[in-house]
């Protein structure tokens, strides 16, 4: 198989299939480095959470590196969930048109292969979680239990967005253990936010599915809404939007966060006014148009997490 055949159906031109040696393209795109949308969308709550936890113990020393540290587990993480999740799909990607190009079931890597790909990325994510307090590890450690379960929740339920939100916004909690050593009421508020914002976005990136989906009786929040996403998607980004704005006032969040809370409120509205669930291609623009909502609000949030440190 040519590597221009052996490419993964919506990713073409990226760095991977371009510029990575060509041994490596296979497990690259199977931890979604041709891709990286997903480690983004990860790392938001992460960047919030720290940034928020930085204000309120008015102290920023330490933030440049946990953010460069969540980015990096983010990335690493995000690309052992994406094994997992392609070792347990391999069938299921099989029959659909968009993931029969992943590199299981377009026979690039064997199932060994991804198993022992997934054990090095783990280790490189469990380094990087043991550079942070006890509380932070064990805090961190938890959530592998709901990555583990995710990739089969669309076989038995509608809301598999919901166990997916659990995961992907487990950085809101994270910000705050890493930083302060502790899980404070705003965390837990942060976290219920975010996890309405992952279900929304992710709904939007269903779409592209859903037809697939219902052949092969996968469940997704996209085929339960169907004609009233656009209803469904105002009340999930609203939650988030108000959920998020709770916690950042519990967390004595001051204007810049505010701004970058209606630059995030703003997008999300645009997102739901463009969104046209027949056209897949304009749906995975829009889902991929999330990190620029996310890094709006983290913008608003650092600058007032530095404001609070120095005033």
């Amino acid at each position: 198989m040519s590597d221009v055949t052996a490419r993964v159906a919506d990713s073409t031109g990226n760095w991977v299939d371009t510029r990575a040696p060509v041994w490596s393209r296979p497990y690259l795109r199977l931890a979604r480095y041709d891709r990286p949308i997903g480690s983004w969308l990860l790392l938001m709550p992460c960047w919030w959470s720290a940034a928020i936890a930085a204000g309120v113990a008015h102290d920023i020393r330490q933030l440049p590196l946990v953010i460069v540290l969540f980015f990096i587990g983010a990335f690493v993480m995000r690309g052992a969930g994406c094994t997992w999740n392609d070792i347990t799909d391999r069938d299921l990607d099989g029959m659909v048109e968009r993931t029969r190009s992943r590199p299981i079931p377009a026979g690039q890597v064997t199932v060994p292969q991804a198993l022992a790909f997934l054990v090095a990325q783990a280790l490189v994510g469990l380094m990087v979680l043991l550079q942070f307090n006890r509380f932070a590890i064990l805090t961190g450690i938890a959530s592998l239990l709901i990555v583990a379960i995710y990739p089969f929740m669309k076989r038995i339920t509608w809301w598999p967005q919901v166990v997916l939100g659990l995961a992907f916004s487990w950085g809101a909690p994270m910000g705050f253990a890493v930083t302060l050593g502790r899980i404070d009421p705003a965390a837990v508020i942060l976290y219920a936010g975010s996890i309405a914002w992952v279900i929304g976005y992710d709904t939007i990136y269903a779409h592209q599915d859903a037809e697939d989906d219902a052949l092969i009786g996968v469940k997704s929040t996209a085929r339960l809404f169907g004609a009233r996403t656009h209803r469904a998607l105002v009340i999930l980004y609203g939650l988030a939007v108000v959920l998020i704005g709770v916690a950042m006032a519990l967390a004595g969040v001051r204007w810049a966060g505010w701004i970058g809370l209606a630059a995030f409120a703003v997008h999300l509205v645009w997102q739901i006014r463009r969104l046209d669930t027949s056209d897949p291609a304009l749906c995975l623009r829009i889902f991929k148009s999330n990190r620029d909502a996310g890094l709006l609000l983290f913008a608003g949030l650092l600058v007032d997490a530095v404001l609070r440190a120095i005033m």
